[in-house]
């Protein structure tokens, strides 16, 4: 598919939710891995114990920037290594304008994406998406996570 007819499609899109994922369960183990990986192991996420006395939410909770990290998996811009748009040679992660975490997310809850397409614009030989991302928690009615994600589809 060439830029402009990929530019096209996703140009009648717009306003519209282009993608929902997968239900990820968020468990203890992946938030002290994330813990791990980033050297922020407060109690309120790594200390089951502690928190279940403690925390408001009566247990750990995933930190903010463990669920937006997720986007990448929610969204599958690129599966297997495979561009989700044909012609596309990558998909770059250009950045955030707007992140928000309204709710916490427990320790083994699930979450899923909902990405709405909000604008497309061309850039030279890319397209540039921006897409508002809202994180469901499995149950919960306000989001964990809302954000106006910046994508960049390389041709």
């Amino acid at each position: 598919m060439s830029q402009q007819s990929v530019f096209a499609e996703l140009k009648s899109q717009i306003g519209t939710e282009i993608f929902t994922s997968d239900w990820i369960t968020v468990d203890q183990e992946r938030i002290n891995a994330f813990a791990a990986a980033t050297d922020d192991r407060q109690w309120i996420h790594t200390d089951p114990a502690r928190a279940a006395k403690a925390s408001p939410y009566g247990g750990t909770v995933a930190h903010g920037y463990l669920i937006i990290s997720l986007y990448p998996q929610m969204r599958r811009n690129v599966v297997d290594g495979v561009p989700a748009y044909p012609g596309v040679k990558s998909s770059i992660n250009y950045g955030l304008n707007k992140l928000r975490f309204p709710n916490a997310v427990r320790a083994g809850s699930r979450v899923r994406g909902h990405t709405e397409l909000i604008d497309v614009t061309q850039i030279g030989n890319a397209i540039q998406m921006i897409e508002k991302l809202t994180v469901e928690i499995e149950g919960e009615e306000k989001p964990a996570c809302v954000a106006e994600a910046v994508v960049w589809l390389i041709f």
